[in-house]
């Protein structure tokens, strides 16, 4: 991690500061793989070769095939020995969600699953706690703690360093839109006036949006709030 303070800051503020978790990006292979594209660049190269090396096979054990929810990959973690917390503010599965074309087609696929692995969490040493977190605590966390594997509505969440997908985001936000894609990032950081994150969608890159745009990209129904807090060092 890196850190190069000008002046004080209180605790859970952005202030004249950059920080930023040092990760291997990985660009995510299939359509479907954002969240484990995540995970992978929070693995040391020893477990990433091995994870790669049999994808399929450990995509298979741990029963979530092509469709991934936040859920499971906490239980991907844990299997990698990645200390984590995921906070949601729904343990369980929104059948509210079915009118979003994105969970319609798979939510019959994975409700059973997803309830299983909620259920069975504790047990398993898996922690997932039911609120939703603040801005404060997530830069109090990239600051203090680690990075952060984030849900959001992919098409409200633009960088403003490569401008990627600058134009349709400010088209949704101003004009709004019933079309949901959930998408992972893995948040790296924090400058004055922006938050880091690595997008597996794009190639080797670092992104950065401002906090207001990433709490509309989160915070939009279909995400649940969904955010995993990781607790290892990438100093």
């Amino acid at each position: 991690m890196h850190v190069l303070p000008n002046k004080r800051t209180p605790t859970g503020q952005i202030g004249s500061v950059h920080i930023e978790h040092k990760v291997e990006h990985f660009q995510q292979r299939y359509y479907w793989d954002c969240g484990v594209s995540c995970i992978i660049m929070l693995l040391s190269n020893k477990q990433r070769e091995d994870f790669l090396a049999r994808f399929n096979e450990i995509c298979e054990d741990e029963g979530f095939g092509e469709s991934t929810w936040t859920i499971d990959l906490c239980y991907l973690l844990k299997r990698f020995h990645i200390k984590h917390c995921m906070y949601t503010i729904l343990l369980g599965v929104n059948e509210d969600y079915r009118r979003h074309g994105y969970y319609d087609r798979i939510m019959h696929l994975d409700t059973q699953r997803v309830y299983s692995r909620f259920r069975d969490a504790l047990d398993s040493g898996v922690q997932a706690v039911e609120r939703s977190v603040s801005m404060k605590e997530l830069v109090s966390h990239l600051t203090d703690r680690g990075p952060a594997i984030v849900l959001v509505d992919a098409g409200l969440l633009s960088c403003d360093l490569c401008k990627h997908n600058k134009l349709k985001a400010e088209f949704r936000r101003c004009f709004g839109s019933n079309y949901y894609r959930g998408h992972y990032v893995l948040l790296v950081g924090h400058t004055a006036r922006r938050l880091l994150y690595r997008d597996p969608a794009l190639s080797p890159r670092l992104c950065a949006t401002a906090p207001r745009r990433l709490q509309q990209a989160r915070l939009t129904s279909g995400t649940d709030h969904d955010i995993i807090f990781i607790y290892n060092s990438y100093r």
